[in-house]
């Protein structure tokens, strides 16, 4: 399944353990499922489905394990659990978990998930969208809800 030299998989040390003791690689994590995952690393079922996000995820062109973890932390484990979704209502969605309004590019790689998750589509990356995102804000702006503060004011970054 993935597709890239490397996909960073952030395990812990026992689970590192685990893996060596079934003599298994890394690389070879992407082939599991998630019930093998939790069995071979003795973990949690939600663990588990975790690091199979993970990896899954960043088998997507042009995505990192940060925004692997980002779609995570708004409920989404499965390429087509994005299926039917749409790139605002992702970055809507993160942004209102992350309680910031977050970087533009970060929307652009919303909308290739959910275009990947609908056609599987290998060469398109995240920077493809980015007329596409431009269009769509001129026209129908950012809800009014959005958070106030940028991702650089609240992270400590400095533009």
């Amino acid at each position: 399944m993935a597709t890239k030299k490397t996909i960073k998989t952030p395990l812990t040390v026992e689970e590192k353990a685990q893996l060596r003791a079934a003599k298994i690689r890394m690389s070879d994590l992407s082939m599991l499922s998630t019930t093998e995952i939790c069995a071979i690393l003795n973990v949690p079922q939600h663990r588990a489905m975790e690091i199979n996000a993970l990896i899954v995820f960043q088998s997507i062109p042009s995505v990192g394990i940060k925004f692997a973890e980002d779609l995570i932390s708004i409920g989404y484990y499965t390429i087509d659990s994005l299926k039917h979704k749409d790139g605002p209502t992702l970055i809507d969605e993160l942004e209102t978990h992350c309680g910031y309004w977050i970087d533009p590019c970060v929307e652009d790689q919303c909308r290739l998930v959910v275009h990947y998750a609908n056609h599987r589509d290998t060469s398109k990356n995240w920077w493809d969208f980015t007329a596409e995102r431009k269009a769509f804000r001129a026209e129908h702006g950012y809800p009014t809800n959005r958070p106030s503060k940028a991702w650089y004011e609240t992270l400590g970054y400095t533009k």
